[in-house]
């Protein structure tokens, strides 16, 4: 299948499919439990690495390819492809995100995701221009579309469980192997054979072109643009800043002031009264149970809110007042009008202003707001209040 390949530019287009769909999908991954803007920025951001990653590792794999040495590229199908391949990219990415789908909806995404790759990749193919023809193998070209879709199924089915750690890890390669194993086996099937005495060159040579080099140059920067998306990602939420709380104005004291039985009107799925030992939370199209004991962290969304366990944010349909009367008050403190957090996962405190921040433990450490009004009770709830500084 690679034949007269470079194998260096083989293991690249690879890597940087890799590193492309697990900065994308670590994006996506983020979306849920973030503001409307917030959300809009980063389903933009995983569309635009995700397509870069597979419009980079295409023509990565192009320049691998034993092509003719007077080989050019057409700029329309070229720019065609990736417009392809970025709407295929947002589409199922959107889908899968904003109504994380069964295992029915699942597939018909890593259908979408997988015929639109395919897509790009035969546009894209047939945006070389040069003395010659290009003929392909049906029945290489059918196994390189089910290659497709049935790694990209993989890569959507792991992308669905928890966005951390190995399992994210695990995301990215399917996703690289969907792209890159589409590809080589749609090369393995392709042939690049002369053109005939009477062909046509009239039709390319009035058609705007690139070389091969312009295109390694700017394969070159996207592999870069790449490589630095996938850094920035690794950097922690909170490194070199703080999170900082917003300070108690006019209209959150009187949102505090509001009886509890207002707010839990505003959301018919709310718990019963007295102390629970689990809390349910939306995943992967079903209903799952967290216990007490795991959770970290809960932070309101308007009627709902969003359960931390330490390792992400799930969303439950309790409002923030019906959670804080169902949960054990010696254990968990509202410690402002939109987060409450369990005291002994608490492992720092830090003053910010007139307000507060505490650092809840967990495979991934985060942190929470505290309201000026709430200080004092956090501090003497901790055993800080002899401290000379928080």
């Amino acid at each position: 299948m690679l034949s007269g390949h470079n194998l260096y530019l083989v293991a690249l287009s690879l890597a940087i499919a890799v590193l492309g769909g697990y900065t994308g999908l670590g994006l996506a991954g983020r979306i849920l439990g973030k503001t409307d803007l917030q959300r809009r920025a980063l389903l933009v951001g995983a569309t635009v690495v995700l397509s870069t990653g597979i419009w980079t590792m295409h023509f990565i794999g192009m320049l691998a390819a034993p092509l003719p040495a007077d080989t050019a590229y057409l700029v329309l199908p070229t720019i065609v492809s990736f417009l392809i391949c970025a709407l295929v990219v947002g589409m199922s990415i959107f889908f899968v995100v904003g109504s994380r789908p069964g295992t029915f909806g699942t597939a018909l995404a890593a259908l979408l995701l997988g015929v639109g790759i395919c897509s790009m990749h035969y546009v894209g193919i047939h945006g070389l221009a040069g003395p010659f023809t290009i003929k392909h193998d049906p029945w290489k070209v059918l196994l390189s579309v089910v290659i497709a879709i049935a790694t990209a199924y993989g890569a959507l089915r792991i992308f669905l469980d928890p966005q951390v750690g190995l399992r994210l890890a695990i995301s990215a390669v399917a996703f690289g192997l969907a792209v890159s194993g589409m590809h080589y086996t749609a090369m393995w099937g392709m042939h690049v054979v002369p053109a005939s005495a009477g062909h046509d060159m009239a039709m390319m040579a009035a058609s705007l072109q690139m070389s091969s080099q312009l295109v390694s140059l700017v394969v070159a920067c996207l592999c870069f643009l790449v490589t630095a998306g996938f850094l920035l990602f690794l950097l922690p939420d909170q490194w070199g800043r703080a999170d900082s709380p917003p300070a108690l104005n006019s209209t959150d004291r009187a949102e505090i002031a509001v009886p509890r039985a207002m707010e839990r009107e505003a959301s018919p799925m709310q718990p019963q009264p007295g102390r629970i030992e689990r809390i349910p939370v939306e995943s992967g199209g079903a209903t799952q149970f967290i216990p007490v004991g795991d959770v970290r962290s809960i932070r309101a969304d308007a009627h709902y809110t969003w359960v931390h366990d330490g390792h992400r944010e799930r969303m439950c349909g309790w409002s923030i007042s019906g959670a804080e009367a169902a949960l054990d008050p010696t254990i968990f403190i509202r410690v402002h009008r939109s987060h409450i957090v369990a005291l002994p996962h608490v492992t720092l405190v830090r003053k910010e202003g007139d307000a507060a921040v505490v650092e809840l433990d967990g495979a991934n450490p985060h942190q929470a707001p505290v309201s000026r009004a709430r200080v004092a009770e956090v501090k003497a709830r901790l055993g800080l209040t002899r401290s000379s500084a928080v």
